[in-house]
């Protein structure tokens, strides 16, 4: 073939073969069949861009034993697993091993190529993120695409995030960055510093909410000795500090009130006082605030300077929360899970389907923090200890879209369904009146087991 396959096909039955190869070729698709693993996995490297749909039942190396062999070559490439011989502990098993999907013979030809094309996305994206790590690693100021690398993600909000911050970047303007807890606001900041004009210059953060109320004007403009009890020598403050550079105030509804007013003072003029001076010393710096509430409500209650707000405000960029970009879980989990791996140096533990599956249904109120944190307990092995959305008490819906509501509903419907009849999956799709099939694509759907109950 002349360009690389979408999609390698193993099966020893040639007239299989055929039937697959012609289905995903009308559609399309790029096809390299072979007839067995052995031949198959000589097509593959690390680098390979299409996906793999093997027969497990084959002579010599079965599809499970191949299915081993691809994810040491490399873990991330989508295997969809075919036979005629499935049930529900057969495909449990194959996921569980990480295979992308299992399909069972005859397979639906839509329902084969949906999951193909699904397959391919998530391996183009894969591949994408994992380029984009490498050219970070060679040169962080390399070309624009390296903000994919800082801000991961491919929802719409995250790409108009980047687009906005790439012009940004460049600039003088002074940001405010909204975003609740978790969504990455200094990430955005560092982003931003570290992509402008002012990289060579100093990142210097202020988390305004960890400063002692009558220490916070000494830390932000400095002092000279013997300025109050206990200043011993001269002090250079944070923005004086960050001279030529940028200074990012995290949390700046935390300010006191007093703190705020020499503030906007400093930013108006670009200049400070030290405490105990009556010297102006000029400041050129790029000013970021970052906040995750309202501060305009703040104003209307007095608690934060109107003037300041709109100071500070002459772009705000809001963060989204990890909810309203769900499509981005599965990359962001296996991106963190790598690099806990690559920092603790242990094997990265492979991710399943079921996991992503559980993942995707979570409210996330910590957002991309706390999609971190459970990352850092899968790959130390301690799931259970990330409180997962139980069978028997579906999640809060406080700021889940309706499908993810209905999502967690039908989890919870099919798992007391399953429960109530022992995990006989013929009854329980009686009682749900839905089909076999049907239970089972479900079960998947939700990464739900039965136990060992045969029908």
């Amino acid at each position: 073939m002349t360009s690389p396959p979408d999609v390698l096909l193993v099966d020893d039955d040639a007239e299989v073969r055929h039937a697959y190869g012609q289905t995903l070729e009308l559609d399309g698709l790029a096809v390299a069949p072979a007839a067995g693993a052995t031949a198959a996995l000589k097509a593959l490297s690390p680098g390979f861009e299409g996906v793999v749909v093997s027969d497990v039942r084959m002579p010599g190396m079965d599809g499970f034993a191949f299915l081993d062999e691809v994810r040491r070559i490399d873990p991330d490439i989508p295997v969809l697993l075919i036979t005629g011989h499935g049930d529900v502990p057969m495909a449990l098993r194959a996921l569980r091993a990480g295979a992308w999907d299992f399909i069972e013979k005859p397979a639906d030809p839509v329902l084969l190529v949906e999951a193909v094309r699904r397959a391919l996305e998530q391996r183009r994206l894969v591949l994408e993120n994992r380029a984009l790590r490498e050219d970070a690693a060679r040169d962080d100021d390399a070309a624009d695409d390296v903000w994919a690398a800082r801000l991961i993600g491919r929802a719409e909000p995250m790409q108009r995030l980047r687009r906005t911050l790439a012009v940004l970047a460049d600039t003088r303007t002074d940001v405010l960055i909204f975003g609740e807890t978790g969504t990455g606001k200094e990430m955005a900041a560092r982003a931003l510093h570290d992509f402008g004009r002012r990289r060579a210059g100093r990142f210097v953060a202020v988390n305004c909410a960890a400063i002692p109320e009558n220490m916070i004007e000494s830390e932000l403009f400095g002092h000279e000795a013997g300025a109050f009890t206990g200043a011993r020598e001269r002090r250079i403050g944070k923005i004086e500090h960050a001279h030529k550079g940028t200074l990012f105030l995290d949390e700046i509804e935390s300010m006191p009130l007093a703190a705020q007013t020499r503030l906007l003072r400093a930013l108006q003029e670009r200049s400070i006082e030290r405490l105990g001076s009556n010297a102006e010393i000029k400041v050129d710096i790029r000013v970021l605030a970052a906040t995750k509430v309202d501060l305009l409500a703040q104003a209307g209650e007095g608690r934060f300077r109107e003037d300041l707000l709109y100071r500070l405000n002459t772009v705000t960029v809001r963060l989204p929360p990890l909810r309203d970009r769900r499509e981005d879980i599965p990359a962001l989990f296996r991106h963190f899970v790598a690099m806990v791996a690559a920092r603790d140096g242990v094997p990265a533990r492979p991710v399943e389907a079921g996991t992503l599956s559980e993942l995707m249904r979570r409210p996330w109120p910590g957002n991309v923090r706390e999609l971190r944190n459970a990352a850092e307990r899968h790959v130390l092995g301690l799931e259970d200890e990330a409180q997962p959305v139980s069978a028997s008490s579906p999640a809060p819906a406080d700021g889940l879209s309706l499908e993810a509501m209905m999502d967690i509903a039908e989890r919870h419907a099919i798992a007391q369904a399953l429960a109530r009849h022992g995990g006989r999956v013929g009854q329980s799709a009686e009682a749900l009146g839905i089909s076999r099939k049907t239970l089972y694509l479900k079960m998947r759907k939700h990464g739900l087991e039965r136990d060992a109950v045969e029908d």
